[in-house]
């Protein structure tokens, strides 16, 4: 597996980023250190979870990935060599939302107990705060960055604007400034106007956005909960559009052409599209897992972009 830079920072992470949001819920310990484990294996040292991963399910509360990511690295003793992310700033139950400084400095303390490291390599604004001074973030943010306790920022779910205007009161401050942004994306877009709640989907000021100032962009939900491949799997409402059936059309065709899997295809052309995108895999099994992995291996031609890139209604 390849590094890639992450933003201006002038640090590499993996190419392929390991999602561990249903570590420790749904995907008991066990079988989340052998997912762990064949990420490693293959080349793979880019861990992404969340304070708030997984408090959503019935008989949780949240903090569940985080331990067992702090387990799996005690008992492998391998934290120099991974590159760990988590967030703060969406609720759970004890956790008020938002990006207030009080509420930044007590997640990532907990964060890090949990994670049983004295620092993590990214931590991020989970979900924007537009109640908070964009200073009042950035400045705990700053402090937890003169203390060792976080390397580097970033941002999920911002709209550009609220990224550029981040962007100039770190640069006006002299305060650490959003290394990256993570966002949902994938090959489908949702129809426009459609409810996505409080996250933010990709769009293409977004992309215009990072390539003119180097933000390396983190994409998480790529294959949509498994759309691409399972035809008895219900579209999410949002994405049921003309335009999306076109394109899943086109993706499964290519994708048959070049004899690899849909979901193959979808983190090809992530990937391959933009070089700025990196994609977040995540699977509750492992021969899944070795499936997303393998789409390292997809080269499409410029022919297959082209078709991609193309396709609509």
């Amino acid at each position: 597996m390849k590094s890639l830079p992450l933003g201006a920072t002038g640090v590499e992470v993996s190419e392929l980023c390991l999602g561990t949001m249903f570590f420790g819920s749904t995907i008991p310990k066990e079988r989340a250190f052998r997912l762990m484990d064949l990420y490693v294996e293959a080349g793979g040292s880019f861990l992404d979870t969340a304070n708030v991963y997984y408090a959503f399910l019935p008989g949780f509360q949240g903090g569940e990935s985080e331990n067992v990511i702090g387990e799996w690295i005690q008992e492998r003793n391998n934290r120099s060599s991974l590159f760990v992310a988590t967030k703060v700033g969406v609720g759970m139950p004890g956790v008020p939302r938002g990006l207030k400084a009080a509420t930044i400095q007590e997640q990532c303390e907990q964060s890090l107990k949990r994670l049983r490291t004295e620092a993590v390599d990214l931590l991020y604004a989970h979900a924007d705060d537009r109640d908070t001074p964009i200073e009042e973030t950035l400045e705990a943010f700053d402090r937890l960055v003169k203390a060792g306790k976080a390397r580097l920022i970033g941002a999920s779910n911002f709209t550009p604007w609220r990224l550029e205007s981040s962007r100039w009161v770190a640069m006006t401050r002299g305060l650490p400034p959003y290394c990256c942004i993570q966002q949902w994306y994938s090959y489908l877009r949702p129809r426009v106007g459609a409810d996505i709640g409080t996250r933010e989907f990709v769009s293409a000021e977004l992309r215009d956005y990072c390539r003119s100032t180097g933000l390396t962009l983190v994409a998480y939900g790529p294959l949509l909960g498994g759309i691409y491949e399972r035809s008895d799997k219900p579209w999410r409402e949002q994405f049921q559009c003309a335009d999306g059936a076109a394109r899943m059309e086109t993706v499964r065709r290519v994708a048959a052409e070049a004899g690899v899997r849909p979901n193959q295809m979808v983190l090809a052309w992530l990937r391959q599209q933009d070089p700025r995108v990196l994609p977040i895999i995540a699977a509750s099994r492992e021969e899944h897992l070795r499936d997303n992995l393998s789409s390292l291996a997809v080269e499409l031609t410029p022919e297959n972009l082209k078709l991609l890139d193309e396709a609509s209604a």
